[in-house]
């Protein structure tokens, strides 16, 4: 089968959608089938294209076995809501280039958000002769309005009815959840045409290691009980109120010590914070590459995954879930919905209330009482959770069994 993956974000640049793309297109390539990517030039999150792609309009590349095809994008990480508009569709027009570069193809599968880009996968597939298969991560423009991103009533009656157009014409609809799911169906399209396809994780290169001892040492938190977010530090995880709780865990619970490695819109903000608060048991460590993480895992105790509480996010699985859980390592969801009842019914996490400090200090104080034999148990539950359902091998087979069914309706017919 002959697939084109069209996305905004691919590596070099890190977070859930580029390595969803790079994962399943390696494993896709891995099978036999011809895969190429089409993405603009790298630039998130700092907003800054390197230097070697930069003054160009295209390029092409084989990125570790993928064929790539990049082009131009109007960088634009933070700012107004109106620049980072002119962001998404500056790669909505460049990405037709490459589209006329690529090969001939059976499927494009678009990747949403941004919602835009299914222009370009809607109309590239006319030009292909090819099935439009649009891979929804996000509800968008409802989440944006929700977080209070969006608030242009014109604006937002014509996202509504792109997003309607879109979801109409497309094919077949992959969803990251099953709360998505639902909704496109509730939204008119036939059950038969929407599949789900979760954020995954590469079992082999996440997986129980033994503690970095030097790294602990680099950072000074040896003896201590590691609680680290690892991820995106944006206004949708609502880790102020992670903080919070670590100013009522300061004093009496002195072994508990919170890692915070990534970067993002909110960082700044939250490391004033700290500050402020005088928070001797929060560390930031910046960004790592992707190849680092496995390494980062190591020295955790537990994975702290948080979202804001709104109506929206409890139909989210966030991907930070599961390289912890494929690692080894009990989650602490500060959340509501699908993924804690996921966590809850595998046994390999601890459930805390979003944007709430005193629930989330008190689920930590529970971990903290947590015997050897509960722990391993969770860990191992949490590794075979993600070998079983979550591996990019059962993803990429879930992908195929959709798509290829109707090729093969189409080849009979």
């Amino acid at each position: 089968m002959r697939v084109i993956y069209l996305c905004q974000h691919f590596p070099p640049e890190t977070g859930a959608p580029q390595i969803r793309v790079y994962e399943v297109s390696k494993e896709l390539i891995s099978r036999g089938h011809q895969v190429e990517v089409i993405t603009a030039f790298p630039h998130h999150p700092h907003g800054i294209i390197p230097e070697e792609y930069r003054g160009r309009f295209y390029m092409f590349e084989d990125w570790d076995g993928i064929p790539v095809h990049r082009s131009w994008i109007y960088p634009s990480p933070k700012g107004s809501f109106w620049k980072r508009l002119a962001s998404y569709f500056s790669f909505t027009f460049s990405a037709f280039y490459s589209l006329a570069k690529s090969k001939p193809t059976d499927v494009i599968i678009c990747n949403s958000p941004p919602l835009f880009l299914g222009i370009t996968g809607y109309l590239g597939a006319k030009m292909k002769r090819a099935k439009f298969v649009f891979n929804v991560a996000d509800i968008w423009p409802e989440s944006a309005v929700e977080l209070g991103i969006l608030k242009n009533k014109t604006f937002i009656r014509l996202a509504e009815m792109l997003e309607k157009f879109l979801y109409k014409k497309s094919w077949k609809i992959a969803t990251a959840t099953e709360g998505i799911k639902d909704y496109m169906v509730r939204k008119g399209k036939n059950e038969a045409d929407v599949f789900l396809l979760p954020n995954g994780v590469n079992t082999d290169t996440f997986k129980p290691l033994p503690k970095d001892h030097e790294l602990l040492e680099k950072i000074g938190i040896q003896e201590k009980k590691v609680f680290m977010y690892a991820g995106a530090l944006g206004y949708a995880q609502g880790l102020d109120s992670v903080l919070e709780a670590a100013l009522l865990l300061k004093d009496n619970q002195p072994d508990v010590h919170f890692l915070f490695v990534g970067d993002g819109q909110e960082r700044e903000k939250l490391v004033k914070m700290k500050e402020d608060l005088a928070l001797d048991n929060v560390t930031f460590y910046g960004s790592v590459p992707v190849s680092e993480m496995p390494k980062m895992f190591s020295i955790a105790d537990y994975s702290v995954v948080s979202l804001r509480n709104i109506e929206l996010f409890k139909g989210a699985r966030p991907s930070k879930i599961f390289p912890a859980i494929s690692s080894g390592k009990p989650v602490l969801y500060c959340g509501d919905g699908e993924s804690a009842a996921i966590l809850e019914e595998y046994h390999c996490g601890k459930i805390a209330p979003p944007e709430n400090p005193e629930g989330i200090a008190g689920a930590i104080e529970e971990l903290m009482k947590v015997s050897d034999e509960e722990y391993q148990a969770m860990s191992e539950n949490g590794r075979k959770l993600a070998i079983d359902q979550y591996s990019w091998k059962s993803i990429v087979d879930e992908i195929l069994e959709n798509i290829e069914m109707k090729q093969k309706e189409k080849a009979n017919s």
